[in-house]
């Protein structure tokens, strides 16, 4: 596989529930993640684009988190509403979501 143009990376981490930290999980991560394989699938984007599910990326309490790599952007708080936006805005055409970012102190 060539280098890719970005590397999309969604958290999909899940803890117990009570645990203080909390989970990307119990957002709603796992429809998120479901919804950006159907875009990739949907747009063939697996060529030119890495999409992984990982761990814990930091901001539990702002989750479900998504982090893209070279861009250094991560956005917060997002929904399977949010995903076709960040493939059509960011991934495909460079222009971050700003209203998706997360704030300033979380990253």
């Amino acid at each position: 596989m060539p280098k890719p143009k970005k590397h999309i990376l969604v958290c999909v981490q899940g803890r117990p529930p009570g645990h203080p930290r909390g989970s990307c999980q119990e957002k709603g991560c796992n429809t998120v993640w479901q919804a950006f394989q159907q875009e990739f699938q949907q747009r063939n984007l697996w060529n030119d684009f890495l999409l992984t599910n990982t761990g814990c990326l930091g901001p539990c309490q702002a989750g479900p988190s998504v982090l893209v790599y070279p861009d250094n952007v991560m956005y917060s708080g997002v929904t399977t509403a949010d995903v076709t936006a960040i493939v059509e805005e960011h991934i495909l055409l460079d222009q971050p979501v700003e209203r998706l970012k997360a704030p300033e102190g979380v990253w």
